[in-house]
């Protein structure tokens, strides 16, 4: 990958950009906070050539809400089943909203 490459992936919400410590340290938490996420299958970090687990910034605002629930007194196991039916619930609402504007294409009404 060439500097010109990697510059493209700047803003890329996906790209594992993070490392365990730095990832630990945006969030204000610890490095097992961050291993305790992975093992609930919350989020899983990709791997670097080493073997390191790095972090893209979709992944560190997923663990930010689950510091959020877990802060205010939420198990962990409990918070990351929260999170995951909040994303299910978007991922819903969203495909309803697609169906109910492929309806309203289909079947345009008329106002007098």
């Amino acid at each position: 990958m060439t500097a010109d490459d990697s510059f493209g992936r700047i803003d890329d919400d996906d790209y594992p950009a993070y490392t365990m410590g730095g990832a630990a340290e945006l969030l204000g938490t610890t490095q097992g906070f961050l291993r305790a996420l992975g093992e609930a299958r919350l989020i899983t970090p990709l791997r670097s050539a080493g073997g390191h687990r790095r972090y893209s910034r979709y992944q560190l605002r997923i663990a930010a809400r689950a510091r959020e629930l877990v802060d205010h007194g939420t198990p962990i196991e409990a918070a990351c089943r929260i999170i995951i039916l909040e994303d299910q619930l978007e991922e819903a609402k969203r495909i309803n909203e697609e169906h109910r504007r492929a309806a309203e294409s289909s079947n345009p009404t008329t106002t007098a």
